[in-house]
């Protein structure tokens, strides 16, 4: 793909080696005001990113504690409750 020594481009892995390729490329191609500024905008981007999924990660503990909470409790007042008394008119065919 390409003729340089660069050990990045050279690492065995062909897909790995081909993506670094482009990725640099890719700001090569633009001025280096223009490359770093597109960077940064990117960077911030995907810090972005990771901050919605570390909230959404926070979410989906929290929603799990309360869902422990909530489940105990149901238990607790499932347990506490008197079971209903047999019904005498039920047969074994379930009421029919």
């Amino acid at each position: 793909m390409n003729d340089t020594k660069d050990p990045r481009y050279n690492t065995g892995d062909c897909l790995r080696d081909a993506f670094r390729f482009l990725a640099d490329a890719k700001f090569a191609i633009l001025p280096r005001d223009v490359a770093h500024s597109l960077g940064e905008f990117e960077k911030n981007l995907w810090g972005s990113v990771r901050w919605l999924a570390d909230r959404s990660v926070e979410y989906i503990d929290d929603a799990l504690s309360g869902g422990d909470r909530l489940r105990d409790e149901w238990q607790r007042s499932r347990a506490t409750r008197q079971p209903p008394a047999p019904n005498a008119t039920e047969g074994t065919a379930g009421g029919i």
